[in-house]
């Protein structure tokens, strides 16, 4: 059987209905949004488990985009499958994060060039610790797009984190000590299946709330926040190869 020919048991979308460039967004609507109000002539390709998958065009060129879900196993499900069933040569992930830092306001934009995790994801390749870091391709062309956009970032180590609430309150000082910027749930995993597929991948993030000040986004600032984030996502897209 030629698996390329076939969907898998999370997609329903066949060989060569993904561009090989796709943005993956945790929450399905938001992907939704993303395929309505960034892209032109954009299908439709994935609603298994309602985890919606899109493909347009971005100045014309072929773009997907598809939501990964919530914490590394889903995220390593469906980048896995798309690096490895569909062709997908690059994913940038797009998601809200959590700052530990006071100089990270809300709005500011991540670039994540490693993660840190308590994860054992890693462990099923067999080499001890794997070291999750993003492909410097994506980066550079996203430094570029930052920069051309006259947009603020920051590059630099995240988190990837199993759990949501900890019930440990020393544990994000702990993080800023080593000099961590924020924390996410997806981004180990889907970098290590990039390395491991010998594909490209990297994480934008917009800081959604501070932990340290208590500060969050309204529902307003979220929208328009993330919509400079997906700009700069879809300009690192356009000069992906």
């Amino acid at each position: 059987m030629d698996r390329k020919s076939f969907p898998t048991p999370h997609n329903k979308a066949v060989y060569g209905d993904f561009a090989q460039t796709v943005l993956m967004p945790g929450d399905p609507l938001r992907s939704r949004y993303i395929a309505e109000n960034f892209l032109e002539n954009a299908v439709l390709v994935n609603d298994v488990r309602g985890i919606q998958g899109y493909t347009g065009f971005y100045k014309g060129k072929k773009v997907s985009v598809m939501a990964s879900g919530m914490g590394i196993p889903t995220m390593a499900i469906y980048s896995h499958e798309l690096f490895n069933f569909y062709g997908v040569e690059n994913i940038i992930r797009v998601g809200s994060t959590g700052s530990i830092r006071e100089e990270l306001r809300l709005g500011d934009i991540v670039f994540a060039m490693g993660a840190s995790t308590d994860s054992a994801y890693g462990k099923q390749f067999g080499i001890g610790t794997c070291s999750a870091v993003a492909s410097y391709p994506l980066i550079e062309a996203a430094v570029k797009a930052a920069r051309e956009a006259k947009e603020e970032f920051t590059v630099g180590n995240i988190y990837t984190s199993d759990t949501f609430y900890t019930p440990d309150p020393s544990f994000n000082e702990k993080l800023k000590a080593m000099n961590i910027l924020c924390i996410d749930m997806e981004t180990y995993g889907l970098y290590l299946n990039a390395a491991r597929a010998g594909k490209k991948a990297l994480t934008m993030l917009t800081v959604s709330d501070n932990l340290v000040t208590g500060d969050v986004m309204s529902t307003q600032d979220r929208q328009s926040s993330f919509s400079r984030m997906i700009t700069l996502a879809l300009e690192t897209a356009v000069s992906a190869k």
